[in-house]
Formats: structure tokens, sequence, C-alpha cells
């Protein structure tokens, strides 16, 4: 913690749509954080304001994102490979979208060696919390997700997952339900393990509260060394979470 009594985070990703926000909410709380993104490109940095604090790196280069960890606190992981839809698919003709990885930007490369990288770093700077954004559905070796462009994205997703929770870094594990481009702060949010929510009606989360969790784990240690499934109820149904200290409490999951 800086001398100022005020954390220094730093979000990963920060050119993605989760990492946006969460990089943003930061910057708006700056009597409690000192912000740092980083992004992989000089035009992902542009697309966030391009400031000083937002470092150029990529996760699957070691080297390239030391500086930007060196002398934080707290690191909120929120890269992930990302498919793209082949070119040429016609909805009104029916079937299905293929997807594609570009090459180098499979999940084998981005959600596990670009999280161990930025784990092992974390771990040699010191770093004192890890907040790592995962995906629900990681318990099912078969789930759709994995057959998306052959990447078995969620596979190591998990890897990387049992890499953070063996590394003996305090961290906060959020699998994320679906996630919706929706105002945050207007709903209940469930906290599950293993899975199980993907039964119930209750398996979306809007991108904004997933950012809110991970900025709330850093306030309280109730949130480390947890693992869980997160998703929220329909907007309208249930009481808003606001007692973020209870919804960690009664998470006893560790992986």
């Amino acid at each position: 913690m800086s001398n100022s009594g005020k954390l220094t985070v730093l979000v990963t990703g920060a050119g993605g749509r989760t990492g946006q926000i969460a990089y943003k909410k930061l910057k708006e709380r700056s009597d409690q954080y000192i912000t740092r993104g980083l992004a992989r490109t000089p035009e992902s940095k542009e697309k966030i304001g391009g400031e000083d604090d937002v470092y150029v790196g990529d996760v699957r280069d070691r080297e390239s994102i030391v500086s930007s960890i060196q002398g934080i606190d707290a690191l909120i992981i929120l890269t992930s490979a990302v498919p793209k839809m082949k070119p040429g698919f016609d909805p009104a003709k029916g079937g299905r979208p293929e997807f594609y990885f570009e090459d180098g930007a499979f999940p084998e490369q981005v959600d596990w060696i670009g999280q161990k990288n930025q784990i092992d770093a974390a771990k040699a700077a010191g770093v004192k919390h890890i907040v790592l954004v995962g995906s629900m559905g990681g318990t099912n070796p078969n789930h759709p997700l994995n057959s998306l462009g052959n990447g078995n994205i969620l596979i190591w997703k998990r890897k990387a997952e049992q890499y953070l929770a063996d590394s003996g870094i305090p961290y906060t594990l959020i699998r994320a339900g679906g996630l919706q481009d929706k105002e945050g702060g207007l709903r209940e949010l469930i906290a599950g393990k293993d899975d199980e929510l993907l039964n119930t009606d209750a398996r979306t989360i809007p991108r904004a509260d997933v950012a809110e969790v991970c900025l709330q784990s850093l306030n309280f240690e109730e949130a480390k060394f947890k693992a869980f499934d997160l998703t929220s109820k329909p907007e309208g149904s249930g009481t808003p979470t606001t007692d973020f200290k209870a919804l960690f409490t009664q998470i006893t999951a560790r992986f």
C-alpha cells in the first residue's frame, strides 16, 4: 500500500469490454485506489483514453508486462482469448456460425500461458492479492464453449485458475455467468459453486456487476482464498446487492 494509504491496482485486459469498466471504476475512486491498466496494443490504449497509467504489453510475453506489475498491491486479471466468427455466415440460411482463433491467440496461449505469466510476474513482485475472472462451465469438459474454434477455452481457463490457487498468493476466483452489456448495481447477485447455477434461470450477469465485485473483493479479507460462480437475478426481482462483505462471507469454496 502506498504512503497515501491507497491501494495500487493493475487491471489487465483493460481494453476489453469488462476490463474497460473495471479500469474506469477504479479511476472514479481515486480516494481509494491508484489505478493502472494494461492494454495489448497502442490502439487499445488509445481506446480507453491513452492515459499515462495505461501500460502496453502482451501477456504472452512475460518480459513485456513486468514493468506494469512492479509496485502494485493487487492485480485484477481480465484477459481472455476471443473467438472470431468466420466470414460468410448468413443467419437467414439457418445453421450455426463457425468460429476461429487467430494464430498465436488461442486460449492455450492467452488464458493459460498469458495468465501464468501474469501470476508468476505478480508473485516475483510481491503482489498481495490477485483477482482472476474466469467463466462458469469449467466443470464440464464437453461444454459447448470448448468446441468454439477447437480452443478448449474453459479447460485452459481452469488450468490457470488451479495455478493461481496453488501459487500461495491470496486470490479471489470469480467464475462469471453469461456476460451482459447492461447497467450494473440494479440486481441481486448470486454466488454459487461447481456450476450449479447453470441449472437455474439465473445464468447471466451484467459486466458492470462483475467489475464491481472485482473491486469489492479488494476491500474484504472474506474475499481472499475464495472461488465462486457469479450470476444475478433478473432486474426487478430480488434486492440489489450492496452488502459485499455478506456476499463473500457466505462463500466457503476455495476452488
